[in-house]
């Protein structure tokens, strides 16, 4: 199965990323007091998080627990010489519900992470990463 997007240049510090079905989302690298959205590697924490909470939600809901709010917190620890590369990602899940058991939970969380999650599975395979260029003129 493959999946694409399209990232459109806006300016020189600001980006586009679109899906298949025209979803958007903004994505920029500016200084931190002029910042209007995320970064790449913030979108990448994002994404392992979101990718790991989808099964977890789907998880405790299948097993009838009450869920009446999540959120995911993560920090990465980046190298401080280029390629900048993430060393360490550190996700902590907060689950509100009135029913759910931690020894439960734990069990969830670590499967979802460690088996299905498929960001964190990339992330860990250090997937092949190859490219390529087009010139266009105007």
């Amino acid at each position: 199965m493959s999946v694409k997007t399209t990232v459109n240049y806006k300016a020189d510090k600001e980006y586009e990323g679109v899906n298949a079905t025209g979803a958007k989302v903004a994505i920029d690298m500016y200084d931190p007091e002029d910042k209007k959205a995320m970064s790449p590697t913030e979108l990448l924490l994002s994404s392992v998080a979101a990718c790991a909470m989808v099964d977890i939600s789907l998880m405790l809901r299948k097993r009838k627990k009450t869920l009446v709010d999540f959120k995911a917190e993560t920090e990465g620890v980046r190298r401080d010489e280029h390629p900048r590369a993430f060393t360490d990602i550190h996700i902590n899940f907060i689950i509100t519900s009135p029913d759910a058991k931690e020894e439960e939970v734990a069990k969830i969380v670590d499967l979802s992470v460690e088996k299905y999650c498929s960001v964190a599975a990339t992330l860990k395979g250090g997937p092949n990463v190859t490219h390529s260029f087009e010139v266009e003129r105007p």
